[in-house]
């Protein structure tokens, strides 16, 4: 397995981590080209918990990238200083981030990942003490993909690190005891990705293609 690009994510890389918060890591590898001309497939993803670490093969990373997953897509556009893999591929691949991206997939995902956040606040149960915590966390997810998917939208840039983390943690603990007062802010980022953006109706696949290939090609067994 090679790492061609990693990178710490998550709530350091936005800003808005705090003593206790876990250090995630997101990477994506290179598996043996040899590998694909068996009967079985290499694993597609590699998940550990000590350390906390993602690692996707490259493959799959650039399908859930194509598709606007927001936390595979953060990988290429991570601040320099979070990053601790950077191979000349993986450089390759953060020059093409904007490649990835189309107008559809990003509404649909950090939209619908933000409802997703919405619902569980919603349907949680509230004489329950123990997952006030969990949805404060909910929520600040919410905020965050609203806002990044709305910039995302209208910049064409991914803005990994809020600029308004205090904020943020405000807006979380608050709609963690009061869902309803997220509405405002869904229907206005609805309404923001109903007006022209910047980004194109689909995404430009075949300088991913060819990234792809020279990965293949450059793990391929010397002759």
């Amino acid at each position: 397995m090679h790492v061609l690009l990693s990178g710490i994510v998550g709530s350091t890389a936005y800003g808005l981590a705090h003593a206790g918060s876990d250090l995630d890591r997101l990477g994506l590898f290179a598996a043996p080209t040899v590998a694909f001309h068996g009967l079985h497939r290499p694993a597609e993803s590699h998940v550990t918990t000590a350390p906390d670490r993602t690692l996707h093969e490259a493959a799959k990373w650039c399908r859930l990238a194509l598709g606007g997953n927001p936390t595979a897509s953060e990988l290429v556009w991570l601040p320099d200083e979070l990053y601790e893999v950077r191979t000349p591929l993986g450089e390759e691949l953060i020059a093409l981030r904007a490649t990835f991206l189309c107008a559809a997939a990003v509404r649909n995902s950090y939209l619908g990942y933000a409802r997703q956040q919405f619902h569980k606040l919603s349907t949680r149960d509230r004489t329950d003490p123990t997952g006030r915590a969990r949805a404060a966390k909910h929520a600040r997810h919410l905020v965050r993909l609203v806002r990044q998917g709305v910039s995302l939208h209208e910049t064409g840039r991914l803005e990994i690190r809020l600029t308004e983390p205090e904020q943020v943690r405000a807006l979380g603990e608050r709609f963690a005891d009061h869902p309803e007062d997220a509405v405002p802010l869904l229907a206005d980022a609805e309404a923001r990705f109903d007006r022209p953006g910047v980004l194109p109706a689909a995404p430009d696949e075949r300088p991913v293609e060819d990234w792809l290939r020279r990965v293949r090609t450059a793990h391929l067994p010397a002759a």
